[in-house]
């Protein structure tokens, strides 16, 4: 079953349950991968929907972040909420030992020697990777790796 299917099949779960935060998530996620494909003509497939899902984490984590310090506590309870629940649809997340593997083997792979190579091992790392690990974290490490950080 596509991480699609199962995210209406899920939606029409909550929609019995009478779960509105989770049907209302649920139904974002799918007007959002349902944008995506209209925008670009084409049906989504899995690599694509994660790539919305984790568009729209990064978005409800910075508005988390702007309602905290705006002193919004409701609001970044509801965003954290939402976080929650579209992070469940995500593949797996990497340990940090398979994910300094990844970043060393992408190192190696693009003969990258400093910090001007970073655009090459972040694609790299990206490819292998996507929707498995933050990649403002693996920019982090990416530097460290290069000497940069």
């Amino acid at each position: 079953m596509s991480l699609k299917d199962r995210l209406k099949q899920d939606s029409n779960a909550a929609l019995r349950a009478g779960d509105k935060p989770r049907l209302g998530v649920l139904r974002m996620a799918l007007a959002a991968v349902k944008q995506r494909e209209v925008d670009s003509r084409t049906e989504l497939d899995d690599a694509g929907t994660v790539a919305v899902l984790e568009k729209m984490i990064k978005q409800s984590r910075e508005s988390a972040q702007q309602y905290k310090a705006g002193g919004r506590e409701d609001l970044h309870a509801k965003e954290t909420a939402e976080i929650e629940i579209l992070e469940h649809y995500l593949p797996a997340r990497l340990s940090d030992a398979e994910l300094n593997a990844v970043i060393a083997n992408a190192v190696a792979e693009t003969g990258a020697t400093s910090v001007k190579d970073i655009g090459k091992v972040m694609a790299a790392v990206k490819a292998k990777a996507a929707g498995r690990v933050d990649m403002s974290t693996v920019n982090a490490r990416v530097r460290a790796a290069l000497g940069g950080g």
